[in-house]
């Protein structure tokens, strides 16, 4: 997996290649940890993102709840495999999807 990061002020895109799971959601996790002290709009782009498991639902989960209470989210470039993952688990719900 890799990520691009692109932050433009209080802005942050996060470009996730690969495949999110227990062995690559802590990376994850670790880049939205030490980057969203000052971010009111996360965006993370989905386009080369192959596969997403548990572990990085719920990265993905505590990522919302972060800026539930700092700003906005959404997911962008959802592919057909990670949005059927998104809609059995009722993430399509919680997360603003584009």
């Amino acid at each position: 997996m890799t990520i691009q990061k692109t932050k433009n002020g209080t802005s942050l895109l996060l470009a996730v290649e690969g495949r999110l799971e227990t062995t690559t959601a802590p990376e994850l996790e670790a880049v939205i940890n030490n980057e969203l002290a000052d971010v009111t709009d996360l965006t993370f782009d989905f386009a080369a993102l192959e596969y997403i498991s548990s572990a990085g639902l719920r990265v993905i989960l505590s990522a919302q709840k972060k800026m539930n209470a700092q700003g906005t989210m959404k997911v962008t470039n959802v592919n057909e495999i990670v949005n059927e993952v998104f809609e059995i688990t009722g993430f399509s719900d919680v997360l603003t999807i584009e």
